[in-house]
């Protein structure tokens, strides 16, 4: 797999991802970096790791169905063939989800379908399990279609959430699995024959 990564912050699952490739514990290439930040510390960070980058965001393409086009563009000639969301604060376009069909992960910070879908990001995940009352939260790493959130769960790992939780303690607890739960994600979507 050559893995195509996007991020808006700091992107956390890049560099997990990245190190595992680079340490032998998944058979792929990390080949591009692209963020719709420009100060995002993941570009920052991917150039210093080797990666490709490029910043494409609505400042540097007004148009939507351009910014698709560039995205496409900047993915397939880095030789991506899987996308990583890696904390991708954007939707993905109509060209890039066609051309990347059944090839695009996202890690979410609840136990999906709970607590998924539009506005339903960071903190605010978080704070919706505290208030739901739910014990247990964790993370899914799901196939990325047209809708938020909405696609198959590839893995999922559990947490407790326990009684005096604060959201800064259930969201420690949730991002000390996620690492993990997506390399094992994207490594049993790399031996999908035909995916």
């Amino acid at each position: 797999m050559k893995l195509g990564f996007l991020a808006s912050h700091g992107g956390s699952a890049a560099r997990h991802l990245t190190a595992a490739c680079r340490g032998g514990r998944l058979d792929a290439e990390p080949v591009v970096l692209v963020s719709n930040n420009s100060r995002s510390p993941a570009l920052l960070w991917a150039r210093e790791a080797g990666l490709a980058t490029a910043h494409l965001s609505g400042a540097t393409h007004p148009d939507p169905d351009d910014l698709d086009r560039a995205l496409l563009d900047t993915l397939t000639q880095a030789g991506a063939d899987t996308l990583v969301l890696s904390g991708y604060m954007r939707e993905l376009g109509p060209r890039v989800l066609t051309h990347y069909a059944g090839r695009v992960v996202n890690i979410h910070p609840s136990l999906l379908p709970r607590h998924g879908g539009r506005g339903m990001y960071g903190d605010r995940v978080h704070e919706a399990v505290l208030d739901s009352g739910d014990t247990e939260s964790g993370a899914t790493v799901h196939l990325v279609t047209q809708g938020i959130d909405e696609g198959p769960v590839l893995a999922q790992a559990r947490v407790p959430v326990q009684p005096g939780d604060t959201l800064e303690s259930l969201k420690a607890r949730v991002q000390a699995v996620e690492g993990d739960l997506m390399l094992r994600a994207v490594r049993d979507l790399g031996r999908v024959p035909g995916a």
